[in-house]
């Protein structure tokens, strides 16, 4: 089928998929401590920390996020490092700082008061059309539709979309079809909130990107990829990203009973946090006797101020960050001389201060484990 083939349902098929799509969300609805509720503060939350990550990732995060931050007043009033340190471990960092940002705009701009329409809440920082839509749509019962992983996947499957639905043409499709399924005014059937969490839940437990379970789908006679025997490969394949290995070395360096701390500034890999100094090692400075190879040694120096003298490794992790594969090598290190300027922020921190920096995940697990490594290596 050519992408132009591709039609929006009528009115028939709609009124078809709406008594479908409610009656199996009346029976099989996730329990998530963020559904029944219409403050938008808390919808936000909820809506920021599902980006790109998983329901049973973000639990945790929103509870203990909300209860040191149960308002936009208390978000606004902290500090970046304190947003950030009840951030750890979620990813994607940016979305604490524009968070942040954007409940200071609320408390400055709208007197504390989460906006009500569409154009300002899209106007916050950090949020984008899909977010815009899912506040309005489920605080504020606005009829704005949603498309994110979970929806674009189940309504391209609905549709048989052939082509990639993130380029300009499926994507505009896509979002007119999410419009067009809600309930209008005189359906008197659903909230759009309520109809557009249906959605997410059929996608995230039916219409998969993988194990789909067409035969428990609710809606698997009105869909075309279905009928087609075409869901398997709709929605078409994203080009994959080469992924890159690389080799890290991070240092721990005690002086004193605390270690030394470095600060992302803006603008690099997880701007704001602190983490144990650390650099990419090169082919060169991946060999043995690092002392004979001054590059790594010079970068670090270059970040912190400090020479510093390599000793034992004592622990090495393997991550995942974007489209880097990283191997991270982790060394018990002197400082050598005095310091001098450095590119990022430093700081001498005590073990048990370590534990409220926001650190990165990796730095969080060499925190943990200093006890561990024992002073014979630092």
């Amino acid at each position: 089928m050519e992408s132009d083939e591709c039609r929006l349902p009528d009115s028939k098929w709609l009124r078809s998929f709406r008594c479908r799509v409610l009656n199996w969300y009346e029976k099989h609805a996730r329990v998530l401590p963020w559904r029944g509720t219409a403050d938008p503060y808390k919808v936000w939350v909820s809506e920021i920390m599902l980006q790109q990550t998983t329901t049973a990732a973000v639990e945790g995060y929103y509870h203990r996020f909300l209860e040191r931050f149960p308002n936009v007043q208390a978000l606004a009033a902290a500090t970046d490092s304190e947003v950030l340190r009840y951030w750890e471990g979620l990813g994607y960092y940016r979305r604490a700082t524009q968070l942040h940002h954007a409940a200071q705009v609320i408390v400055t701009k709208h007197d504390a008061r989460f906006p009500n329409t569409f154009d300002e809440v899209l106007a916050l920082p950090g949020i984008g059309r899909y977010t815009a839509g899912a506040i309005c749509s489920i605080a504020y019962h606005q009829r704005r539709p949603i498309l994110e992983a979970n929806t674009l996947r189940l309504h391209a499957r609905l549709l048989a979309y052939p082509d990639d639905p993130a380029k300009s043409a499926g994507n505009k499709l896509l979002w007119q079809m999410a419009e067009l399924v809600l309930p209008t005014a005189s359906s008197k059937i659903s909230s759009a909130g309520q109809f557009n969490q249906a959605l997410m839940d059929l996608g995230s437990m039916i219409c998969t990107p993988k194990s789909l379970d067409c035969a428990n789908c609710p809606v698997t006679a009105l869909c075309l990829a279905a009928q087609e025997g075409l869901q398997h490969v709709i929605p078409a394949l994203k080009t994959e990203k080469n992924i890159e290995e690389r080799t890290e070395a991070a240092l721990v360096i005690e002086k004193r009973g605390k270690y030394l701390m470095m600060r992302y500034p803006q603008g690099v890999r997880w701007a704001g946090l602190w983490d144990f100094p650390r650099c990419e090692l090169n082919h060169e400075t991946a060999r043995q006797d690092f002392e004979k190879y001054c590059d790594f040694i010079k970068n670090i120096k270059g970040l912190t101020g400090y020479h510093v003298v390599l000793h034992d490794k004592i622990a090495e992790f393997r991550h995942a960050v974007t489209r880097f594969k990283i191997t991270l090598k982790v060394f018990a290190a002197k400082i050598s001389g005095r310091k001098i300027l450095s590119e990022y922020q430093t700081e001498w921190v005590s073990q048990q201060k370590l534990s409220d920096l926001a650190l990165s995940t990796t730095g969080r697990k060499i925190a943990e484990g200093i006890i561990d490594f024992g002073d014979k290596h630092i």
